[in-house]
């Protein structure tokens, strides 16, 4: 009887243990969520450096294949060739890479301003393009006709304008500091992480319950392999775009070609809408050279864009991912509207990363599904 009568109560207790247990999941879950949506930029920069520290490992690993020694020695000597690179660039030609880089912003501007004037004679409504207005009389201003208007402003007119300028040069100096700022946070972080990535390792998995720590491992060797593999594909990648735009560019006598090549190669990190971005920018700075040069600018584009989808990714990223092209752009798509940039630029390793967990719970399920079987 006593049996009989303690197996409704626990019953209940363990009910109302699942119950709260689950409603505390949630909670936790939604907390999560949130925590994850309002510190969605801080996430995307550790998550970049983490990138920047994976690339630097894996570019150091390459380099102990050809030479045995030490891995500080070899990332040493990595960050050593990349920095002077980089220096090299900038001071054999950094005056013509800002002169370039000046000429090519005019030069699309003012294509911008022809093509809405095209748009605007063929009957198409572009009120929307906010190109630049011109300048209005001001109030204070004499309209009659043959008497000057180089009247004084008003000190209320001075004072706006003194607030409008102090306002513009604060944001200014607010955004350079915050991008600067960020650029060093990656690359600290990508030091960091690429200096001692074992202790990292390690600091990973003692967060696992230790039931759960085998897989876990399993789980975060995986998820450090490929995204190694595709950073190293992908800078192949970017290098190959770089250089076959400003070798191509130059030769059809496109003005600016290294810049135009530059940002060809940087925006192929983002792949498919990083491709449709250049490959606008290109057309736009090419058709100040006329519609010739143009048309053979779009063909260059459509041959690289080729060569990247169909020759260097499937060749290079065989092994590092196979993700379907409507569910990657899907995902850019998401990420983008939801968090700008930051989401648009990482959104293939991201989704890398959901790929790996998703292969390995349904490696799991098909081998305990194997012996039923």
């Amino acid at each position: 009887m006593d049996g009989s009568a303690d197996s409704p109560v626990s019953t209940r207790k363990d009910l109302a243990w699942a119950i709260s247990v689950g409603g505390i999941g949630v909670v936790a879950f939604a907390c999560l969520l949130a925590f994850a949506w309002y510190y969605a930029a801080t996430l995307f920069l550790i998550f970049a450096g983490i990138l920047l520290g994976v690339a630097l490992q894996a570019l150091a690993n390459i380099l102990g294949r050809v030479v045995k020694l030490p891995h500080s020695l070899r990332l040493a000597m990595v960050c050593v060739a990349l920095a002077a690179m980089l220096s090299g660039v900038l001071f054999a030609g950094g005056a013509t890479i800002a002169e370039q880089a000046a000429a090519l912003s005019e030069t699309i501007k003012s294509q911008l301003v022809n093509v809405k004037a095209f748009l605007d004679r063929n009957g198409i409504d572009t009120s929307y393009f906010e190109l630049g207005s011109p300048a209005t009389t001001s109030p204070g201003a004499s309209e009659t006709p043959g008497v000057p208007t180089h009247t004084l402003p008003s000190p209320g007119a001075l004072a706006s304008g003194g607030e409008a300028i102090v306002s513009r040069t604060f944001k200014l100096v607010v955004g350079t500091v915050s991008a600067v700022g960020n650029f060093f946070i990656v690359l600290f972080l990508g030091l960091a992480f690429a200096a001692q990535p074992g202790v990292y390792r390690r600091g990973l998995l003692y967060m696992a319950p230790a039931r759960h720590r085998g897989p876990a491992t399993i789980i975060v060797d995986r998820i450090g392999e490929t995204l190694e593999r595709w950073l190293i594909a992908q800078i192949i990648t970017m290098a190959a775009v770089f250089i076959v735009t400003w070798i191509g560019l130059a030769i059809i006598g496109i003005p600016g070609a290294f810049i135009l090549g530059i940002q060809a190669g940087l925006l192929a990190f983002i792949p498919t809408v990083g491709a449709i971005i250049a490959g606008l920018i290109v057309v736009l700075a090419s058709l100040a050279s006329g519609w010739i040069a143009a048309a053979s600018a779009l063909v260059l584009f459509l041959g690289i864009h080729v060569l990247e989808s169909y020759i260097l990714t499937p060749m290079l990223q065989r092994q590092a991912l196979e993700i379907p092209p409507a569910t990657l752009f899907a995902f850019q798509i998401l990420l983008g509207v939801a968090f700008g940039i930051w989401g648009l630029a990482l959104a293939l390793p991201l989704i890398a990363i959901v790929k790996v967990l998703i292969d390995h719970f349904k490696a799991g399920e098909t081998a305990a599904e194997a012996p039923a079987a």
